[in-house]
């Protein structure tokens, strides 16, 4: 049996906010090239949704100028920031100004790549879905990279760092086997 929404039960967009603020996320740069140039925004939906082929998921708001870039080329980059990254997911977060001024980058098969990120990759568009005010698009990767380090984290509202770095090796260990052999 398949359940649908009864929207005319749906909560206060306050009392949604208020779970949301409690998830964490990474923090990343969603890039495309425009035809005036680079444009990137800052995002904290974004995350792996397959190995084989590799795919990346991000939620982008409706309107967004980096959306319409991405759905007019094809073609997107992702960047990872670091933990000590906060000032650059502040330049990409802000409206004013080009977000890529300052900031070091080159071109990956056409699409901007900022450098000395936590780690990045560039991917081919193979779907653009709408969910109420957002869109949520998934990619292909086509080229990757990564460095060392610990992410940068959005949570309630503000950015900050991991602060337990213990690895808990029997699960850590297991979820990799599991991605790279399929099981």
């Amino acid at each position: 049996m398949l359940l649908r929404a009864d929207h005319s039960a749906t909560p206060a967009p306050e009392r949604c906010l208020r779970l949301y603020r409690k998830l964490a996320a990474g923090v990343c740069v969603v890039s495309a090239q425009a035809a005036s140039g680079p444009v990137g925004l800052t995002a904290s939906t974004v995350t792996s949704l397959s190995l084989r082929p590799p795919l990346l998921l991000a939620g982008l708001a409706v309107g967004s100028y980096t959306l319409a870039s991405i759905e007019q080329s094809r073609t997107f980059g992702v960047h990872l920031l670091g933990e000590r990254q906060r000032e650059l997911a502040e330049d990409f977060a802000s409206a004013t100004g080009t977000r890529f001024d300052g900031h070091d980058h080159r071109h990956v098969l056409g699409v901007p790549v900022l450098n000395d990120t936590l780690g990045w990759a560039v991917c081919l568009l193979i779907d653009a879905r709408r969910y109420g005010d957002h869109v949520l698009i998934v990619g292909e990767v086509a080229a990757v990279d990564s460095a060392e380090g610990q992410p940068l984290i959005w949570h309630d509202r503000s950015f900050g760092r991991l602060h337990d770095r213990r690895r808990i090796h029997s699960i850590a260990d297991t979820h990799d086997e599991m991605w790279v052999n399929g099981t």
